[in-house]
């Protein structure tokens, strides 16, 4: 058929005449020939492609196109290439039009589409609401990330089956709230001796040992081994204080590492929940955590180092039994102590505070008959998180007159008020209209951005004063937010997406091939993540700490877990048993870093200038999170890199690609499957991006420890991690591409920011925020600096 060009383009460009003819000649040249309506490569045909600036889709057809020209991607490198000047005019010509029709559709219906409360945003709302501190989110159904974030409106569904709830979890929160504010706080501290640990020493015993008046618990394999007959009276929150907690024949590190989880410790309900982390050392110490219990559940406390050597029960069948026995003796590993305090607390509020929350400064002493309408209006006010007229406030003050006509008490007609308030959209949903914020809807971004919940007193007092337009306001909030410890909500859930933190549970490493692998190298990894993370925000350091750095966070347990190179198989018992002295930690490549100091938990250390354990991708909570709990893939972990750290977009493969599975004996190299798989043709354009990082992280296995082959103990293929980068920068191992990486920092900045203002904002930007996002990273690439500079922006700013 013959090939001219698109009709549809020549409409699109008739406002701009002199650009068509460039356009349409580059498209006939270099593109049509692969894309018309008989070969239609990855689904585009241009003869047949419209463009109505009310097709959502044409114009993001065209932006892909425009994009993959732009990146180098289109025509593909085996084709004949156009001159610059050719390309340069080709992008100028198509790039205003669609500057244009961005513009023009963001003017009318904004950036972002309604969005709602997520459900961590909605407990955190509820809590600093309320005054309670029940928790909430697992009671609602999950969100659908989109664009990497669950906070995008694109991605988020309001069906009726939601609604109900969100009703529901409304009506337990509110039930709660009410309850201790008439009530009080219901009061709970007991001290539980090493003697009362023992009970029901008879049948299915899986308590403590009890010697010298210490309770110490073994490394032995049992379920539930370690678990204690005292439980939680009511479901709350509670601080737990272990006594006198010493190590017994601690390892390499100078501890016994060993995990607090609570749970009904049944077979009939074996989900455990971890309360924290234990490092009991040779020095007794009180060690204090704080955790929600559920009622009736226990605590389970063992240690659980995956490199210690498991210790008979000495009973049959599932007892176990320290009769004739001394364990210590023979070598095995114990948590000891002297006991366990048990308190209720209420950390968000106490009961006095949770009466100003629902009725002001006055308490209990407001409920009266005549202060319903103003009680009510000033809730509405609070939830709505801006100023509400009478009109808006009507109805629910309706709902509590109605409730007393009824018969009701003024706390439950004020109940009935509040409830409906909790389910009104102005409380669900973010209320913006297209065009600039107003600031009060400044004010909630912010704060659900940095806090991941409502403005507080000093934000609304500034939109109520409409000084949040002034970008030196903006920006001193800016960092209070971020100094705040409430800013630990920011960073939990910001990595928990971003980094899909919040999947590290998706897979189970294989225990035939990672036997030391155990829950608290897990924790570890998460606690290293969110510590350096909170580091570079602290200290507003540059972003290229994302790929390289000279200093970790690590803690004992997790410095030996990357010391386990398994091109030597496992540690023996004797290098198991050796005393803290011998340490530094050398690690798998020869290494080594400073000691972690016994006792002191996650600490930053530093790292020698040839370290493999710098930035933030060499971290284990990463390289578990991109691997499947066997193998590795470099383009798994090839797409996180580029998607989550260098900020490039990787489009879905073309249909009917096979996905590359890795030899799992390691026998063959996953690179010689790479090479067959890059020759074809529609893969190779992408390929070339996703596999540079994927090659250069292939020492890695699937939980983080460095290696040299594939295969069990690395017996097999020899990893390979050259590569040449999309811009032809070659790198012979992860040394030379973390230079070649920290060189571009713009390039990680403009990632960054374009990944902060997706979840902050609740879409991703738009093709005419491109210029914006590059002037950002030209302004500065240290951390902390690009999130003020992305909430001062006008992307931010405007709906």
């Amino acid at each position: 058929m013959p090939r001219s060009a698109p009709f549809a383009l020549m409409a699109l460009l008739c406002a701009h005449s002199h650009a068509a003819v460039p356009v349409a000649a580059f498209l006939e040249q270099h593109c049509v020939e692969c894309h018309d309506a008989d070969l239609k490569k990855g689904g585009l045909d241009l003869t047949d492609l419209s463009f109505d600036k009310l097709d959502a889709a044409s114009v993001k057809t065209w932006q892909h196109i425009f994009e993959r020209v732009r990146d180098g991607e289109m025509p593909p490198k085996k084709k004949p290439q156009p001159e610059k000047n050719e390309k340069d005019l080709f992008l100028a010509n198509l790039k205003q039009p669609l500057l244009e029709v961005d513009a023009a559709d963001i003017a009318a219906n904004g950036r972002v589409r309604s969005r709602r409360l997520t459900r961590v945003e909605y407990e955190h709302t509820l809590h600093d609401l309320l005054g309670i501190d029940i928790p909430l989110k697992t009671l609602l159904p999950e969100d659908r990330a989109s664009h990497g974030f669950e906070t995008v409106a694109d991605g988020q569904q309001l069906s009726h089956h939601q609604l109900a709830r969100y009703l529901d979890v409304a009506d337990l929160a509110l039930d709660n709230a009410f309850d201790r504010a008439e009530k009080g706080d219901a009061t709970y501290a007991k001290h539980h001796t090493p003697e009362m640990l023992i009970k029901n020493r008879g049948g299915n015993y899986r308590g403590p040992d009890l010697k010298n008046g210490e309770s110490i618990t073994w490394p032995i394999g049992l379920q539930f081994f370690g678990r204690t007959p005292t439980w939680a009276p009511e479901s709350g929150w509670y601080r737990v204080t272990l006594r006198g907690v010493r190590g017994i024949n601690p390892t390499a590190d100078g501890a016994v590492w060993g995990t607090l989880r609570s749970g009904a410790c049944e077979s009939n309900a074996p989900l455990l929940f971890m309360i924290g982390l234990v490092e009991a050392t040779a020095t007794p110490r009180d060690m204090t955590f704080e955790a929600w219990i559920e009622k009736d559940h226990r605590l389970e406390l063992r240690p659980n180092d995956g490199t210690h050597k498991k210790a008979p029960t000495g009973a049959k069948g599932g007892n176990v039994s320290f009769q004739d026995r001394d364990l210590e003796k023979q070598g095995f590993p114990g948590i000891a102590h002297r006991g366990i305090d048990i308190e209720r607390i209420y950390p968000v509020a106490n009961d006095e505070g949770v009466r100003k929350k629902l009725f002001g400064g006055t308490g209990l002493e407001a409920l009266k008959a005549e202060n319903l309408d103003k009680l009510v209006h000033r809730f509405a006010t609070r939830a709505f998180r801006r100023p509400v007229t009478d009109e808006q406030s009507a109805p629910y003050r309706q709902i509590a007159s109605k409730s007393l006509q009824e018969g009701d008490s003024v706390l439950e007609a004020l109940r009935a008020a509040y409830r409906a308030i909790l389910c009104s959209p102005r409380f669900l949903t973010f209320i913006e209209s297209p065009g600039p914020l107003d600031d009060h809807a400044i004010a909630t971004r912010l704060s659900y951005a940095l806090w991941c919940s409502m403005p507080d007193q000093e934000l609304l007092e500034l939109a109520n004063q409409k000084k949040l337009h002034d970008p030196q306001t903006l920006a001193q909030q800016v960092e209070r937010l971020l100094s705040h410890s409430k800013a630990k909500r920011f960073i939990a859930s910001f990595t928990d997406q971003w980094l899909k933190l919040n999947q590290i549970d998706f897979t189970t490493p294989d225990t035939r091939l990672f036997r030391d692998f155990d829950p608290v190298v897990q924790e570890s990894m998460l606690q290293e993540t969110r510590a350096y993370v909170t580091e570079l925000l602290r200290r507003d350091l540059s972003i290229t700490h994302l790929v390289d750095s000279d200093f970790a966070f690590l803690n004992g347990r997790l410095a030996r877990h990357y010391a386990g190179d398994n091109q030597t198989g496992r540690q023996s018992d004797k290098e198991k048993g050796r005393k803290a002295e011998i340490l530094p930690v050398s690690l798998s490549d020869g290494l080594t870093v400073s000691v972690p100091k016994p006792g002191d938990g996650l600490q930053k250390l530093p790292l020698t200038t040839q370290s493999k354990r710098g930035g933030l991708i060499t971290q284990g909570s990463i390289l578990k999170v991109t691997a499947d709990g066997t193998s590795t893939s470099p383009v798994v972990r090839g797409v996180f890199i580029n998607e989550r750290i260098l900020g490039n977009h990787i489009p879905p493969p073309p249909p009917g690609v096979p996905a590359i599975e890795p030899d799992i004996r390691g026998a063959t190299s996953i690179r010689d499957q790479l090479d067959k798989h890059r020759n074809n043709e529609s893969c190779a354009s992408c390929h070339q991006t996703i596999d540079p990082p994927g090659f250069a992280l292939e020492n890695y296995d699937a939980v983080g420890i460095w290696r040299k082959g594939y295969g069990k103990d690395g017996k097999g293929a020899q990893v390979d991690p050259s590569g040449r980068t999309p811009e032809g920068d070659t790198f012979t191992d992860l040394a030379t591409w973390q230079q070649i990486q920290t060189k571009r920092p713009q390039n990680l900045a403009r990632g960054f920011a374009t990944h902060f203002l997706t979840y902050a904002t609740g879409a991703p930007p738009r093709f005419s925020d491109e210029s914006k996002l590059d002037a950002i990273a030209s302004k500065t690439t240290n951390l902390r600096s690009i999130i003020r500079e992305v909430v001062l922006s006008d992307i931010f700013r405007t709906k």
